[in-house]
């Protein structure tokens, strides 16, 4: 049964061991957030892009054809469906991407780079690059990057797409 409101609930301390992965993953997240919130501010002030509007821009122009199937492209940036509809609605609205009727199934969509999302992400993405940076590459050692790309390899469980993979000589 559920505790009655109010009532306290037992959570068993964590061994040396727990704490210091506790811990880890800790500044694990807040490193993600720190870095995402200064990435987004950085592309906000000098190209009044969003974070998540840069990446799917990215995602669009790394894809063959400069296109995805919606459903792929969700996975991509991690966004539910509707979520990333809304997000791909506002990219229309905008000309950075456009809707295609999937060729090989008619109730799937496509979502295509137009040349203003292609010319948009040119221009955005030595400010976001200098952003990774000075808040990621100058900060660790070769050694220390190629041991976090293993890491994140491992943590994804080895599904990293091909090239992100290959990168890390996996």
């Amino acid at each position: 049964m559920p505790a009655a409101s109010g009532a306290a609930v037992s959570v068993p301390e964590p061994g040396p061991s727990t704490a210091a992965a506790l811990n880890a993953w800790r500044l694990g997240l807040r490193a993600h957030a720190e870095i995402t919130r200064v990435l987004e501010a950085d592309l906000l002030a000098a190209h009044d892009l969003p974070l998540s509007h840069y990446d799917v821009l990215v995602q669009l122009a790394e894809a063959p054809g400069s296109q995805l199937r919606m459903s792929e492209l969700a996975e991509r940036v991690l966004l539910s469906r509707s979520g990333l509809t809304r997000l791909v609605d506002r990219l229309v609205r905008d000309g950075l991407v456009s809707r295609e009727a999937c060729p090989d199934d008619a109730r799937g969509m496509l979502a295509v780079l137009t040349p203003a999302g292609r010319d948009r992400l040119r221009e955005a993405s030595p400010v976001h690059l200098r952003g990774i940076q000075h808040r990621v590459f100058d900060r660790l050692t070769p050694t220390e990057l190629a041991q976090l790309s293993r890491i994140f390899v491992k943590l994804v469980d080895g599904s990293a797409p091909p090239s992100q993979a290959e990168a890390v000589g996996e």
